[in-house]
């Protein structure tokens, strides 16, 4: 992953946080940390 890339990644999560903050009340960020915990675990069984 090049430095550019890498940039333009936490730019669009830190806009998406933003946007959930602004207009959804941190809702959305909830419910994708939720499923983002369940995908780690998930992959560490397949690991």
């Amino acid at each position: 992953m090049t430095n550019s890339i890498a940039i333009f990644l936490v730019l669009l999560i830190l806009a998406g946080l933003g946007y959930d903050y602004i207009y959804n009340d941190w809702s959305a960020s909830l419910f994708l940390a939720r499923k983002m915990a369940d995908m780690i675990e998930w992959m560490a069984f397949w690991r």
